[in-house]
């Protein structure tokens, strides 16, 4: 049996555009794709910080180095030039693959530059103010 775990996630990109008009998907520059394991026409969910909204998509390669994180086509109603966004990816497993499995975490500033990788979902950059997933509030 296979079950869909965690593969790589993008974490807190910042939109840098975002066009109704375009063929629908989200543009990723390469150096964060190759970063986090992303491929070219791989299915990704974006998760909207700012917004709440959650979709899935697929990655089309961006300019290397350029920073992009462009989402485009119906999604774009969805996303704005500016929001904060997770760009995740899942594989399907065993549980005997899972076990010794390791998601690619990559962290960015807010202009989308790699600042730090992790291989734990909960993870957070070190002196971000964000609390780990895995922790009780108030406790």
């Amino acid at each position: 049996m296979y079950f869909e775990t965690l593969k790589a996630k993008i974490h807190r990109a910042t939109v840098t555009q975002s066009h109704l008009n375009y063929v629908g998907s989200i543009t990723i520059d390469l150096d964060l794709m190759e970063a986090a394991g992303i491929r070219r026409h791989e299915k990704v969910d974006l998760v909207n910080v700012t917004n709440g909204a959650r979709l899935s998509t697929y990655v089309i390669e961006g300019p290397r180095g350029s920073g992009v994180i462009g989402v485009n086509g119906p999604s774009a109603r969805q996303a704005q030039v500016g929001d904060l966004v997770l760009i995740v990816s899942y594989a399907s497993v065993t549980p005997e693959e899972a076990d010794g499995f390791e998601p690619r975490v990559v962290f960015v500033d807010s202009k989308n530059k790699i600042t730090g990788f992790g291989g734990d979902a909960a993870e957070v950059p070190p002196g971000s103010g964000l609390v780990r997933g895995d922790q009780i509030a108030g406790v």
